[in-house]
């Protein structure tokens, strides 16, 4: 019998203060693709969401929300590609580009290695981290998870 692989999947969601095209947008629109290139070429790097058109807009039912999805081999890539490159610059000017939310932006979990997550899988599970807080099918920085459920410490 076969060990199941699991990678960890993440999507951070945030509202743009302009359309994307806005002048005050070009900045972020215009490291849009490098940074996503940047992403995809890192290690630990599985697989990133690309926008179907209309998706985000079809499940978040606001037009002026922007949603990162990834997949990633583990936490410690994750982590190195979100704050030890370029993308920590955007990360920590966001305040530029996007509004405050009172809600999580951000959400963790597991996938078995085989699994491709959909943008309506990861709102659900940022929904339950929303209305329930952290568990091990749904969690954020703060308190994250491990594969097998056990709290990372």
């Amino acid at each position: 019998m076969s060990e199941i692989k699991y990678h960890l999947a993440q999507l951070n969601i945030t509202r743009m203060r302009a359309p994307l095209h806005d002048p005050i947008m070009k900045e972020f629109n215009d490291f849009l693709d490098p940074v996503n290139k940047l992403a995809e070429e890192s290690p630990g790097f599985v697989w990133r969401y690309t926008e179907k058109q209309g998706e985000v807009l079809a499940v978040f039912e606001d037009a002026m929300i922007v949603a990162n999805m990834s997949v990633w081999v583990d936490y410690p890539s994750l982590k190195a590609y979100t704050y030890d490159t370029v993308h920590n610059y955007f990360l920590k000017s966001r305040k530029k580009w996007f509004e405050k939310m009172d809600s999580h932006q951000v959400v963790l979990w597991w996938v078995e290695t085989d699994h491709t997550p959909s943008l309506s899988e990861a709102k659900e599970r940022l929904d339950q981290l929303n209305q329930q807080g952290a568990s091990p099918s749904a969690f954020g920085l703060r308190e994250m998870y491990h594969a097998d459920g056990s709290p990372l410490h």
